[in-house]
């Protein structure tokens, strides 16, 4: 993708340089119309000047150059006589018609189109110094290529078409400049507008008042992707609410019946799994409801909630030779938020760490100020890992205990919370996995400073 800074600068200057040059042209056919003999007078007296060979008290010769050749050539009337001092060479002495004066001529230094004698006819008289006299060159006849008006041209006028062409160059780079600006300032005012949308909500809109003309099909394009974006994300939001709502009647009626189950140990285990699914629909449903705005956040103590999930997972650390334990060094553990939703997040995490942490013989919640971590000793897993793990489906499954949603879910309660949700892990070392909030509300009522829940 070009810049559009780099190629907008090259098209205006090249812009520039063609109109640059067109004035020039402009400027020398416009002297060619007012002032052509006086021109043609000065490329072929230069010529001329540039052709001559003088040997002081001997000869005076015209060296037949490429130059005075095309003269020739595209001048079949021409004629010339050149003198210094009393040496004389002629041409077209047959063209040459009755001058006004006798040769040579001593007159002043300088260029003068003259009428010849009849009056019929005019000719270039140029007095160039050369050495200690004067080279006197009368022409006549003479025509000469656009090309060669333009060369003298720009011979004569090099100082002030250096100046015209500095201030034209300029000109043109402050113009750039300021067009730059004005289209980079256009783009990041649409920039910021676009990063002030919030991404789990993006039904606001960027307005079409301070945008740039040209950057307004863009902007307009993005105002209607937003649109869908929002309806797509309302829509799901909608069926997600749906869905747990509907799950809480059967999952009811399921329940009284499991409590007719004759089993002991069944219905206990049943009653066990019936009571995770049924904290997963209200964890799907709360989440559903904070993502639209719908419920209100309330203080939450980490510490209290974590050593609730400990317990109910005592009895599967038990079975599988885990140790539980909980660890608190600081302030701050009360957050705000959604209890239920935090309680599934801090359950999904011991329920996978439990299940995936191979090898582990001890898994600890530490609770910091405004995060808690789940942290094990078992084999870890490669880094770079951690966003497959995060994806739906990926970690746990209905027949070792999981919810079928892996981590996923836990990512979504978190950024429902406006927090974090970060896995660390090393092989061999174990693996990590911290919530963090927003903020912390320390000194709250129910606050827990230290303690630990061990399973053996």
């Amino acid at each position: 993708m070009k810049s559009i800074a780099r190629t907008f600068t090259l098209s205006l200057g090249l812009a520039a340089t063609v109109l640059f040059l067109a004035m020039i042209a402009i400027a020398v056919w416009q002297s060619q119309l007012r002032e052509y003999e006086p021109v043609v007078c000065r490329v072929a007296a230069g010529i001329l000047y540039d052709s001559a060979v003088v040997d002081p008290g001997h000869a005076l010769t015209i060296r037949s150059t490429p130059r005075v050749e095309e003269l020739k050539s595209i001048s079949p009337n021409l004629w010339y006589v050149v003198s210094y001092e009393k040496m004389i060479t002629e041409f077209g002495g047959e063209h040459r018609p009755a001058l006004p004066f006798s040769l040579p001529y001593g007159g002043p230094v300088g260029f003068s189109v003259l009428n010849t004698l009849d009056q019929n006819a005019t000719f270039c008289l140029a007095v160039i110094p050369w050495g200690p006299s004067d080279l006197v060159m009368m022409v006549g006849g003479a025509q000469v290529r656009f090309g060669q008006m333009l060369m003298s041209f720009v011979g004569r006028n090099i100082f002030p078409l250096f100046l015209v062409a500095f201030a034209f160059a300029l000109m043109v780079l402050i113009g750039v400049w300021l067009s730059g600006r004005f289209v980079a300032r256009g783009i990041d005012r649409v920039t910021r507008r676009a990063l002030a949308i919030d991404p789990s909500a993006p039904q606001g809109s960027i307005s079409l008042d301070e945008v740039p003309v040209e950057l307004k099909p863009l902007v307009e394009a993005l105002n209607r992707a937003f649109d869908e974006i929002n309806a797509y994300i309302k829509m799901q939001r909608r069926f997600l609410g749906n869905a747990a709502h509907q799950l809480r009647t059967p999952l009811t009626l399921l329940r009284a019946k499991i409590e007719d189950v004759a089993d002991p140990q069944l219905r206990i285990a049943l009653v066990r799994d019936m009571r995770r699914l049924t904290s997963l629909v209200s964890a799907m449903l709360d989440l559903a409801r904070l993502q639209n705005h719908a419920i209100a956040k309330r203080p939450i103590d980490l510490a209290e909630v974590a050593r609730d999930v400990l317990a109910d997972f005592s009895p599967s650390a038990l079975d599988a030779g885990i140790e539980l334990a909980l660890e608190q060094d600081e302030d701050g553990t009360v957050v705000q938020g959604v209890e239920a939703a935090v309680r599934s997040a801090l359950a999904n995490l011991v329920g996978n760490a439990l299940i995936h942490a191979g090898g582990a013989r001890r898994i600890t919640a530490t609770i910091g100020c405004g995060s808690v971590s789940i942290s094990d000793d078992g084999a870890g897993f490669s880094p770079g890992d951690e966003r497959t793990f995060i994806e739906p489906f990926q970690t746990g499954n209905a027949a070792d205990g999981g919810a079928g949603l892996g981590l996923s879910i836990v990512q979504e309660i978190m950024a429902a919370h406006g927090g974090e949700f970060i896995i660390t892990s090393t092989p061999g070392g174990g693996t990590t996995a911290s919530l963090r909030f927003p903020e912390a509300t320390a000194g709250m009522p129910g606050e827990s400073r230290s303690g630990s829940v061990e399973t053996a």
